[in-house]
């Protein structure tokens, strides 16, 4: 029995000390290492950033200039000018127009840029009045509208002109009256009879032939050449027939003193009959210089194109535009605010001693 209990008292103890020098659990691993010394532990990735929005991305906007026709020269250089101030301020910005002057056809070239969602239009309206209900709509998409040769557009931001119209209108006849003597009778021209600065042009003209020259007498209706040298030309022919004593005529679409040129040239009455109108020395050319043109006035459609975008630019960033506003565009660095139409100072006269200053 002594013997028994020995054994198992012997047994007893050799368990207790195998389990006393069984080797210790290893420590659970820390979830992260500690970083070396000397060294910060590189932090943890953040998560993707959600994309900016389309202008704080540095994304080109998109501005585009819709005109009453394209292809014709003055339209050719403000695409010049549009697109020379894209690049120069990193908008992408271009120019189109219909094969026509018709403000029909301006009207789906505009629905397609609303459905594109450009973000600015800058438009010159063949007639702003058919154009209204389209330039609602783009605004209402939230695109920004500036118009040129437009004072009268109800639908716009703003209207951007180049001078005081009835100003200019009244520069012509001064220029008209001179070649003219101061007498005589003379036929007046418009692009559009839906055109408003077309017609500010010339309703300023007659008004400063009634006031200054009582002498001189105009004969007809306000003809309409639908911005066509083509049709300026033939009903020139006709006027000239119904009109045999006529003395002078004033242009308003650049196209219309080179087709009326063309009839006095044709006529061998470059002598006898005066023209001048609103043009460009590109699209009057030689006939400047053969005296079928005696002056004409203009604004460069370059920079005009340039200062319809740059007041787009400025609305979008939120920039005040008013009385006094300097867009850093010659001709465009003191604006007059007649509400949202604003007025340059950028008109230029020229006659065949000076146009070779302007070569556009």
């Amino acid at each position: 029995m002594k013997r028994l209990a020995l054994m198992l008292i012997l047994v007893l103890a050799f368990a207790l000390f195998a389990s006393a020098c069984a080797a210790p659990a290893a420590p659970a691993a820390p979830a992260q290492a500690p970083a070396e010394e000397g060294m910060e532990a590189p932090a943890e990735e953040a998560p993707a950033a959600e994309a900016p929005a389309e202008e704080a991305g540095g994304e080109e906007l998109t501005f585009v200039t819709v005109v009453k026709i394209a292809g014709i020269n003055w339209f050719n250089r403000m695409e010049e000018g549009v697109v020379a101030w894209g690049k120069e301020h990193g908008v992408n910005a271009s120019l189109v127009g219909p094969a026509e002057a018709d403000a029909a056809q301006q009207i789906p070239i505009i629905e397609d840029l609303i459905a594109q969602g450009v973000d600015a239009l800058c438009v010159i309206p063949m007639d702003p009045t058919q154009l209204d209900p389209v330039l609602k709509k783009a605004m209402d998409a939230g695109i920004v509208v500036v118009t040129h040769e437009a004072s009268n557009q109800k639908n716009m931001h703003y209207d951007i002109e180049a001078f005081d119209n009835t100003a200019f209108g009244a520069g012509l006849m001064d220029r008209l009256a001179a070649e003219m003597g101061e007498e005589g009778e003379y036929a007046v021209f418009v692009g559009s009879l839906g055109s408003k600065t077309h017609n500010e042009w010339v309703d300023g003209a007659i008004a400063r032939q009634k006031e200054a020259y009582p002498n001189m007498k105009l004969v007809g209706d306000k003809n309409e050449s639908f911005d066509d040298a083509e049709i300026a030309y033939q009903k020139a022919k006709e006027i000239l027939a119904a009109y045999p004593n006529i003395k002078g005529f004033e242009g308003s679409a650049s196209t219309d003193v080179a087709g009326i040129g063309r009839a006095i040239e044709e006529a061998g009455l470059q002598d006898e009959v005066a023209v001048v109108g609103t043009s460009l020395p590109s699209i009057a050319g030689d006939l400047l210089y053969s005296g079928a043109i005696d002056a004409i006035g203009f604004w460069d459609p370059a920079v005009a194109g340039a200062a319809c975008n740059q007041i787009a630019l400025m609305h979008l960033r939120g920039e005040t535009i008013g009385e006094g506003t300097d867009l850093g565009i010659p001709g465009y660095n003191n604006l007059i605010a007649v509400g949202n139409v604003l007025y340059g100072d950028a008109a230029v006269y020229v006659d065949a001693t000076n146009a070779a200053e302007y070569p556009f």
